[in-house]
C-alpha cells in the first residue's frame, strides 16, 4: 500500500499569494505507533488559512510541499506494530494539529495518542467538526481558566466554530456565558446556553459586563485588551489569536531572539493584564487523544452537539477555504471525501 498515491490539498509556497493546490502525493509510511485512516470528511479552521501566509513559519515547522488540514474523522484501514487501542474498521475522529501532517487528503497517518473512537451519534461531517475547536475550549477553559460552577465567562464571536463550542462547554462546566454575535445571531447562541448575548453592531461589551473570572481571547486586537477591564482581580484572558507571549516561546523551546519578539509583541497586554491584577497567555492547542475521548462522552450524550454551517465536497476545498475567511459562517465548515 506504501506505493499508493493518493490526493491531497497541498501547500507548496508560503507568502501573500501561497501556492496551494491539489496534487498527488506519495501514501505516507505508517510509524510503529500510528494508525492509517481513510479519511471521510475533514473540518476547517482559521488556522488553515493562516499557515499558508507563512505567518507562523517559525513556530509551525512544516517540511513542503505539506498536506493541509487538521481535523478528521473516518475509518481506520492500518494499525502500526505498536498500537494497542485501534483495530482496522474503528471509527474515529482526530485533530493533527502540529503534528506534522495533514488531513486534507484522502488518507491520513495519525499518531495513536492523538486519535478517539468516533461517538456513534455522530456523522463523520459533525465528528470531523469537533477536534480542535473541543481541544481548544477543553484546554483553554478548563485546564488553564479552571472554569467551574458560579464562574462567569466571556467568549466573543459565539456564532463562529470555537465559539459554538465553548458555549456549550462552559455552560457543561456550570459557569455563566457572556457572548458578543450580530442581531442575525442571537437565538443561535442563546439556544447553545449564552446567558448574556451582546450585539455588537449595538453595544460596546467593555460597557456592559464586568466582575468576570475568565475571557476566551477569539478575536484580534483591541477586543483582547478591552477585555482586560471586565475582569475581576486574579481573572485570566486566554488569547487564541495572539500576541504570543514569552512562555509560549519556551514551551516551544524556541530561540532567545525569538523568545525577545514575542516578549515584545505581549508587551503591552501583558502590562494591562498586570495592572489589573489579572493573568495574559497565549493557548497554542495540542492534539490530545484522550481528551478528545472525554469529550467524546459529552458529544455522546448530546449534551454538546457540533454546529455545522455549510459541507463542501474535496474538490471544492479551496473553496470552502475562501468560504471560512469571509468570517461569516455559523459554526463550522467540513469538507466531505466519502459522501
Amino acid at each position: 500500500m506504501n506505493n499508493q498515491t493518493i490526493n491531497a490539498l497541498t501547500l507548496r509556497r508560503y507568502g501573500k499569494s501561497p501556492e496551494v493546490g491539489f496534487e498527488q502525493i506519495s501514501l505516507p509510511a505508517l510509524q510503529a505507533n500510528e494508525i492509517r485512516v481513510k479519511v471521510y470528511a475533514a473540518g476547517l479552521n482559521p488556522i488553515d488559512n493562516i499557515i499558508p501566509t507563512g505567518m507562523f513559519k517559525a513556530v509551525l515547522h512544516l517540511q513542503l510541499p505539506a498536506t493541509l488540514g487538521s481535523d478528521l474523522a473516518g475509518v481506520v484501514t492500518e494499525v502500526g506494530s505498536g498500537v494497542t487501542r485501534f483495530t482496522p474498521g474503528d471509527a474515529v475522529f482526530a485533530s493533527l494539529f502540529d503534528l506534522g501532517s495533514g488531513s486534507f487528503a484522502e488518507f491520513a497517518t495519525v499518531p495513536e495518542s492523538a486519535a478517539a473512537l468516533k461517538p456513534a451519534n455522530l456523522s463523520f461531517v459533525q465528528a470531523a467538526a469537533t477536534p480542535m475547536v473541543a481541544l481548544t475550549a477543553w484546554q483553554a477553559l478548563q485546564e488553564r481558566a479552571g472554569l467551574h460552577a458560579g464562574q462567569k465567562v466571556f467568549i466573543p464571536a459565539g456564532s463562529g466554530g470555537i465559539g459554538t463550542f465553548a458555549i456549550q462547554l462552559a455552560k457543561h462546566l456550570g459557569a455563566t456565558v457572556a457572548t458578543t454575535t450580530s442581531s442575525h445571531n442571537v437565538a443561535l447562541v442563546r439556544s447553545l446556553g449564552a446567558d448574556q448575548v451582546i450585539d455588537y453592531h449595538q453595544q460596546d461589551f467593555a460597557s456592559v459586563l464586568s466582575g468576570y473570572d475568565a475571557v476566551l481571547g477569539t478575536l484580534k486586537g483591541e477586543t483582547i485588551e478591552k477585555s482586560v477591564a471586565i475582569l475581576k482581580p486574579g481573572g485570566s484572558i486566554i488569547s487564541l489569536t495572539g500576541p504570543l507571549d514569552a512562555a509560549f516561546a519556551r514551551t516551544r523551546k524556541l530561540n532567545v531572539f525569538l523568545q525577545l519578539v514575542f516578549t515584545l509583541m505581549s508587551r503591552k497586554i501583558v502590562r494591562l493584564a498586570k495592572r489589573r491584577g489579572v493573568n495574559y497567555s497565549f493557548l497554542f492547542v495540542r492534539a490530545d487523544g484522550a481528551q478528545l475521548a472525554e469529550i467524546g462522552k459529552l458529544l455522546a450524550s448530546e449534551r454538546i452537539k457540533p454546529v455545522i454551517d455549510t459541507v463542501f465536497p474535496f474538490e471544492q476545498a479551496k473553496e470552502a477555504l475562501a468560504y471560512l475567511a469571509q468570517g461569516r459562517a455559523k459554526g463550522k465548515v467540513v469538507i466531505e471525501m466519502q459522501p
